[in-house]
């Protein structure tokens, strides 16, 4: 089962952010209620928790001691919901998201997940890391950008730092490893698009292009090959989660991601923040969509969820302030 060594390593670094960095809590989509909620009459829930256990035994040390089932579950546990409780206080913690794309990664093949891992300090995001194990060279790009792509080859490891610009390189099939071939790092950077007919566009897999505002100004077509005009915008399919979206605008491969946010559905921290730091470094802008910076100390308590107005914008900058202007005009 490909959830085992994904596991493991996500496991592994959960156990080195504690060892290196025991004083900085983390914030995290997943915790062990899935495991312990799970069937006892299948077992399933011990299964996969004896696997993950054997899978990191030879690589997670632990005083000396075996790793128990419990050890499992407490560093799955680090970034739950009932973990930690923030106040009004700037803070530094870390934001984890294990998988990003749970849907597509669960179906296998060729599912663009993505691992992220931001640290925030003071509201700001610091430094960001995340993984597209599928992520190849024809992911969303037609022939002539193939030599665009800032990582080519299959998997990404995306990197950015503030300050420092965001880079970028190629994965080998094995999580975590890298080539010698193509063992060079790239910087990234967003397209120069300033045309918004002639951007290219990206939103969720949950939502439509009529449920955007600019869907008032423009048609969309997925076609590469259409003929576009003034009342035409390319639509770029992307399966999965948010953060491959950011990976898509920070490496020129997108120029714009749209979000609409929705009732009854909460827009959460991992799902942006890792995206956030790439995408600026890389020279884009992020902002709701009333062009205010997303806020990620608005949940003052558990620093989970973000509450932007009307939904989230992320471009290449040269964008930004047109499109502010443009959803203004036509959000109702």
């Amino acid at each position: 089962m490909h959830f085992v060594p994904l596991s493991d390593a996500i496991f592994t670094l959960l156990e080195e952010l504690q060892q290196l960095f025991p004083s900085i809590p983390l914030v995290a989509e997943e915790d062990s209620t899935f495991l312990k909620s799970s069937n006892p009459d299948d077992n399933s829930g011990n299964v996969l928790i004896e696997s993950i256990s054997s899978a990191v035994a030879d690589k997670v040390k632990n005083s000396g001691s075996p790793l128990t089932h419990d050890d499992v579950l407490r560093a799955i546990d680090r970034g739950g919901k009932d973990a930690v409780s923030f106040d009004s206080n700037p803070a530094t913690y870390w934001v984890l998201d294990p998988i990003d794309g749970t849907k597509g990664f669960l179906k296998g093949d060729d599912a663009l997940y993505v691992v992220g891992l931001a640290l925030v300090v003071n509201g700001k995001v610091a430094v960001g890391v995340m993984g597209c194990p599928n992520w190849t060279n024809g992911t969303t790009a037609n022939k002539k950008e193939e030599n665009l792509d800032p990582c080519p080859g299959n998997g990404i490891l995306m990197v950015s730092h503030v300050c420092c610009g965001t880079w970028s390189r190629h994965l080998s099939p094995e999580i975590g490893q890298f080539t010698t071939a193509q063992d060079v790092w790239k910087r990234c950077f967003v397209d120069a698009c300033s045309v918004v007919h002639m951007a290219r566009f990206c939103i969720p897999d949950s939502q439509t292009w009529n449920m955007i505002p600019l869907s008032v100004l423009f048609d969309s077509t997925t076609d590469e090959s259409d003929t576009r005009d003034e009342n035409k915008i390319l639509l770029r399919y992307a399966c999965c989660g948010s953060l491959c979206k950011y990976i898509m605008v920070a490496s020129g491969r997108a120029s714009v991601f749209f979000s609409r946010a929705r009732v009854n559905t909460q827009i959460k921290a991992w799902d942006h923040a890792v995206g956030m730091i790439c995408v600026q470094e890389a020279g884009g802008q992020i902002s709701d969509w009333s062009g205010e910076p997303l806020d990620l100390a608005a949940d003052l308590t558990g620093r989970r969820i973000l509450y932007p107005s009307g939904g989230v914008l992320v471009t290449n900058g040269a964008l930004h302030d047109k499109l502010v202007e443009l959803i203004s005009a036509n959000y109702k």
